[in-house]
C-alpha cells in the first residue's frame, strides 16, 4: 500500500467537500476548485477526513494512489492558504512593472516583454525586482511562474536572469586570458 495514499487527507473547519461523479469539488475562504480522479480508486469522507483507497494493486491504481491523495490535499491547501511563488530578477537595468493585469519585463531584449497571465493567479510586483506570483491552484502558479522564468533564464557567468528566490545558480568561471 502506498505510504503517502494510506494516509488520510484532513478537513479543516470553513471548507467544505463534495464528492460526487468521479470529482472531488472543494469550497473554501479563498475560492473553489475541483480535482478530477480516477473512477477506479475510491474516495470516501468520514467525518472530518478524506480517505483514498484502491481494489486492487495493479501498477496503475498504485501509481494512481499516492498521486490522487496529494492532489486533493493541495486543492484542500489551496482554499485555505493558496501558494506562492516569488521571483528575483538579477541583472543592471532589469526589472518589471504592471501595465493593467499584465507584466512589462526588461530583461535586456531589445525591446520590453509583455506576458499577460492566466485569470486564475494574481501577481504582484513589491519592488520592480520581485515579481510575487499567488493563487488557489498550485499547478497553475507554478506554470505560470516557471513561464516567466523562461523569458529570461539565469545565466551561469554573471548570474544575471529571472531565478526563484533563493535559487541557486551554479556559476561558471569566465574564459582565462593566456600570456602571450
Amino acid at each position: 500500500m502506498s505510504r503517502i495514499g494510506k494516509l488520510p487527507v484532513s478537513i479543516p473547519q470553513g471548507v467544505t467537500v463534495d464528492i460526487k461523479d468521479s470529482i472531488v469539488s472543494v469550497k473554501g475562504p479563498k475560492g473553489q476548485d475541483a480535482v478530477k480522479y480516477n473512477q477506479e480508486l475510491k474516495v470516501v469522507k468520514k467525518d472530518d477526513q478524506i480517505l483514498v483507497t484502491r481494489s486492487d494493486d495493479s501498477k496503475n491504481q498504485m501509481a494512481l494512489h499516492g498521486l490522487t491523495r496529494v492532489l486533493i490535499a493541495n486543492t484542500i491547501e489551496g482554499v485555505t492558504k493558496g501558494f506562492e511563488k516569488i521571483l528575483e530578477i538579477q541583472g543592471v537595468g532589469y526589472s518589471a512593472e504592471m501595465k493593467g493585469i499584465s507584466i512589462l519585463i526588461n530583461v535586456g531584449y531589445s525591446h520590453p516583454v509583455l506576458f499577460t497571465p492566466s485569470k486564475d493567479v494574481k501577481i504582484e510586483i513589491p519592488k520592480n525586482m520581485v515579481i510575487k506570483i499567488s493563487g488557489i491552484n498550485k499547478q497553475i502558479v507554478g506554470q505560470v511562474a516557471a513561464k516567466i522564468r523562461d523569458i529570461r533564464r539565469p545565466e551561469p557567468y554573471k548570474g544575471k536572469g529571472i531565478r526563484y528566490q533563493n535559487e541557486y545558480v551554479r556559476r561558471k568561471a569566465g574564459k582565462k586570458v593566456g600570456a602571450a
